[in-house]
């Protein structure tokens, strides 16, 4: 029988497995350079105490595998949503079925918390997530275009 990984909420000593995590997943996108969140960062901004995300952790055999962060954002047309930053998968794990698991965990706690819908981004070139989050029948709205500006 095949082993799956376990899903929970993240704990504060998960901050180093979790950045780890999100720089693997800048060197995938080919942006190694551009992580420049800290492990103290993290820290304050999820455990501190104007807690501004949600992290849940995906374990396989005792190592932390996968990390999934939400936030909560306002659509003005539906009210409370669910926003997924990060849904990141050490590549060595992949196909275990984590991704899955830690999807469905946000959904659930997208439901739990009122929000009335769940959104991220995906890379037009990510073959692979655009496929996963497809057998969700998920909307990908190649029309908007996304802006940001530094601080």
């Amino acid at each position: 029988m095949e082993k799956k990984s376990t899903v929970r909420a993240a704990k504060p000593q998960d901050i180093p497995a979790i950045l780890a995590l999100v720089r693997e997943l800048a060197a995938y996108e080919k942006a190694p350079d551009e992580v420049s969140n800290t492990e103290e960062m993290m820290l304050k901004d999820g455990f501190g105490s104007t807690k501004i995300y949600d992290a849940f952790v995906a374990e396989y055999e005792g190592k932390i595998i996968g990390t999934a962060i939400t936030y909560y954002r306002y659509s003005t047309w539906k009210g409370k949503c669910l926003y997924l930053e990060d849904l990141i998968v050490s590549e060595s794990y992949r196909g275990i079925g984590a991704g899955k698991q830690l999807f469905n965990t946000c959904l659930e706690f997208g439901k739990q918390m009122g929000c009335k819908r769940m959104v991220w981004q995906v890379l037009d070139w990510n073959e692979p997530a655009l496929g996963f989050y497809k057998t969700y029948g998920a909307h990908l709205d190649g029309e908007w275009i996304n802006g940001s500006l530094a601080l």
